[in-house]
């Protein structure tokens, strides 16, 4: 069993779902963080409660060598769309595509499976392969 998987387990065992893991450095510090949804949204006391849970479980299996920093939280309003099933839990929602090739575009996404999505936007509907996109995440627009 991988360490995703056991991650997994963990979060899914306090009723939230893993959307993802990273490493990033920020001010000379590693962080690893584990990125959690669940419906009706993630809150604070959820993320103290599986990064208590975590915490132990990683200091017996490291997620990289050298010291680093657990965070525990939510992807955000406006995240990262890396996975087919984050596009097919975004399905509804507005997104922001760069395109291989340089071009860009946003709509909303109407459908999305292991293939690839398709996207209305202002010109209709397009179609896209996973392997068209550069990057791709959902955006919200503040009235």
């Amino acid at each position: 069993m991988n360490l995703d998987t056991q991650i997994s387990k963990i979060i899914e065992s306090n009723g939230a779902a893993l959307y993802d893991t990273e490493v990033v450095t920020e001010f000379e510090e590693t962080i690893y963080r584990v990125l959690i949804t669940k419906v009706g949204g993630v809150d604070l006391d959820l993320c103290a409660n599986i990064s208590y849970e975590l915490s132990p479980f990683l200091d017996v299996n490291p997620p990289m060598s050298g010291r680093y920093r657990l965070e525990v939280s939510s992807p955000g309003i406006e995240r990262k769309l890396l996975k087919p099933i984050h596009f097919k839990n975004a399905v509804g929602e507005k997104v922001k595509l760069k395109i291989v090739g340089g071009d860009k575009l946003k709509g909303t996404l109407k459908s999305a499976d292991d293939n690839g999505i398709v996207v209305e936007s202002k010109d209709g509907q397009k179609s896209f392969s996973y392997g068209d996109l550069n990057t791709s995440k959902t955006y919200f627009e503040w009235n």
